[in-house]
């Protein structure tokens, strides 16, 4: 079957996809976590994975960075694939101070300085949300595992350099937890095909005091979000 940017066929993807920005991180969660994973797709390194966890078909795919890339891949695995949730599992940097590297953070919302939306022409502003149904499951699979977790507003930015010396301080004020780069085309997309997203982020840096993890440590440390991702793809069939 594929598409121009996925080269899997009909049936290689589960109902739920996990979507990291980075395609190692794909791969890590791929090969440590998920039961007889199988690659589906590679076509530009974006890796995808097919396999199990506690027994539910679950696939993990990358996103790339930034909204036009997951744009993209949200929209052919929704569209043409049969994919009805994506949840997106990927790294932000905490505007809120009581946020520390390594806490996770569910966007129910995503705010954003882009112009994603102006394709819809709505006669207003969207504003993009997380699906509740998928919110809540996490939500409740983050009390039954024990994993910590703060709910709120992000940013999606389509600048990581942002020559605005200010703005970071502006979304703060406004009760904004952390920026990262993609959940509010995500939300957008599914909000569109009358798909199911969410976002969970692990802070990856705190803006405002410096603190900060490795591109490893990003690449594989951040498992309780990973396995708080999974649960909830896992609690989605079995309730």
């Amino acid at each position: 079957m594929g598409t121009p940017h996925i080269s899997a066929e009909k049936g290689d993807f589960a109902r739920t996809v996990l979507m990291p920005g980075d395609p190692l991180r794909s791969r890590f969660i791929a090969e440590n976590f998920l039961a007889s994973p199988r690659l589906v797709n590679n076509v530009r390194g974006v890796q995808g994975y097919t396999g199990t966890y506690e027994g539910v078909p679950v696939s993990v795919m990358a996103s790339g960075m930034g909204m036009p890339s997951i744009g993209i891949y949200s929209y052919e695995l929704y569209s043409f694939y049969g994919v009805e949730n994506i949840i997106r599992v990927g790294s932000a940097g905490a505007l809120s101070d009581k946020l520390h590297v390594r806490d996770i953070v569910i966007g129910i919302g995503a705010c954003t300085n882009s112009s994603f939306g102006s394709q819809y022409g709505l006669p207003g502003t969207f504003a993009p949300t997380a699906d509740y149904h998928l919110l809540e499951t996490a939500v409740g699979e983050a009390r039954l595992r024990g994993i910590p977790v703060t709910v709120g507003n992000l940013c999606s930015s389509d600048t990581f350099y942002d020559d605005r010396e200010d703005s970071a301080r502006r979304w703060q004020r406004m009760g904004v937890l952390a920026i990262e780069m993609e959940a509010a085309a995500l939300y957008m997309t599914a909000a569109r095909l009358g798909k199911r997203a969410l976002a969970i982020c692990t802070i990856s840096d705190c803006i405002f005091t410096g603190e900060e993890c490795s591109a490893e440590e990003r690449q594989k440390s951040f498992t309780g979000m990973m396995s708080l991702a999974l649960g909830t793809a896992a609690a989605l069939e079995n309730r």
